[in-house]
């Protein structure tokens, strides 16, 4: 069967800091400038998920989008909309919630669940014009 892409836009609010507490604010400021702002900083996420892999010969999908959606929200808008990133996301505790990172963890967890015979990408608006895109290691 061929091999297609289908894709799940989504969205979520979240605010978070850049900063490495093992530097001083100076330097933070240096290398993150207003993104490492004391009383953190808010974005209007736009999420695009992924999923490459052969047409199910009974169902003519490559993967359920509603199945998809119920995903997309219990493991990425439930625990990250309106949050305080560094704060109420667990692994952002002590990981730097940079876009890149936050496409990272996205993608792990939603890899916990879709199928492994499917390629998962994601892709992270922060901006209309800065966005990163992950698809494993």
């Amino acid at each position: 069967m061929p091999r297609v892409t289908v894709h799940r836009r989504a969205h979520f609010n979240a605010a978070h800091r850049l900063y490495r507490k093992d530097w001083s604010d100076e330097k933070n400021f240096d290398v993150f400038s207003k993104c490492s702002n004391q009383y953190f900083h808010g974005h209007n996420y736009e999420l695009v998920v992924s999923l490459t892999g052969e047409i199910d010969k009974e169902t003519g999908y490559v993967y359920d989008l509603g199945k998809l959606k119920q995903i997309i929200k219990d493991e990425v808008e439930e625990p990250f909309d309106h949050k305080n990133l560094n704060l109420e996301v667990e692994e952002f505790k002590t990981l730097n919630p940079t876009a890149e990172n936050i496409s990272v963890v996205i993608y792990d967890r939603l890899r916990k669940i879709i199928p492994n015979n499917l390629d998962i990408e994601i892709t992270l608006y922060e901006t209309p014009r800065n966005f990163v895109t992950y698809s494993g290691d």
